[in-house]
């Protein structure tokens, strides 16, 4: 479970997990403080979010076996959750943040997530599914995710928030009746909420790829199916085939990842707009980011 992952990169001291695990959870609530305290005295980062219908994180630390300690507490808390690991050079959070919420991921339905089980494919399994042309691959993340990387071959939903996919699947619906259907997302949370939505609509051969993008790119040795990053929660905000941190950066007026093309436009002011939303945001908007990007160059000099 604690197999640390070999990275070609050298020095990379921040080491990153990612773990989700749907059950019902009633008592949820009362799991923050001790929670809080636990990740604090081991220097523990991230986002930890709480909800009736499990839990969903990633975090990070420098600390030795600081993660590992963070597994075994909510193994003996709730059972067995598996950790996907990767590494960076620099912290990917800047503070720990646990968050209590109604859903691990907000989806506009009433399904519980620990209500519906999927088909899980492995790594290897998910290569034969998506190199057999008659089944249909669907990337469950938003539109900005996908332009990033994903799948050869796959179908993008064009969604810009998860809530959305509901009205894609069934207008689509005919187009995937009687076919295997293989789902993935990036660590495959938003896979077992979306389930709900496909027993809904009567579709019920579903396949999710176990672990998501993250335990694919972990464990896979042949990644040629992958193109591009994957985009990521944090401040790396894209990873690569080997998990290493990417070349992209995040716009902090939309929070959508750029590339270095894209900053080298002219809608690009740092803080305060991009291409993708200098026609979404008002003037008033812009003169707001503008402050608080000075605001926070003036604590960071």
């Amino acid at each position: 479970m604690f197999g640390w992952i070999q990275l070609t990169l050298k020095y990379l001291v921040f080491k990153i997990g990612t773990f989700y695990k749907c059950f019902e959870f009633p008592k949820y609530q009362e799991l923050e403080d001790d929670l809080r305290d636990h990740c604090i005295k081991r220097q523990i980062k991230g986002t930890i979010i709480l909800t009736p219908e499990g839990i969903n994180a990633t975090v990070s630390s420098d600390k030795d076996k600081a993660l590992e300690d963070l597994n075994l507490y909510l193994n003996n808390l709730v059972g067995d959750i598996e950790f996907r690991f990767s590494s960076s050079k620099t912290s990917p959070f800047k503070r720990l943040k646990i968050k209590k919420r109604k859903e691990l991921v907000p989806s506009g339905t009433n399904g519980k997530s620990y209500n519906h089980k999927g088909k899980y494919l492995t790594p290897s399994e998910w290569l034969n599914f998506v190199h057999d042309s008659k089944n249909i691959i669907i990337d469950l993340r938003n539109d900005y995710e996908n332009k990033v990387g994903t799948f050869k071959n796959s179908i993008s939903p064009d969604t810009k928030n998860f809530r959305e996919f509901k009205y894609f699947l069934k207008k689509n619906k005919k187009k995937f009746e009687d076919k295997n259907i293989g789902i993935f997302c990036t660590g495959g949370i938003r896979c077992e909420k979306a389930l709900h939505s496909f027993e809904e609509e009567g579709l019920t051969d579903i396949y999710q790829l176990q672990g998501g993008i993250l335990n694919f790119l972990s464990e896979s040795k042949d990644k040629s199916s992958w193109q591009g990053d994957c985009f990521v929660f944090d401040e790396r905000v894209t990873v690569t085939k080997d998990l290493a941190p990417g070349n992209f950066k995040q716009c902090y007026a939309c929070r959508r990842p750029l590339s270095e093309e894209d900053l080298k436009r002219s809608e690009y002011k740092k803080g305060i707009s991009c291409h993708n939303c200098f026609f979404e945001k008002s003037e008033s908007d812009r003169i707001r980011y503008a402050e608080r990007q000075k605001q926070f160059d003036m604590n960071k000099s």
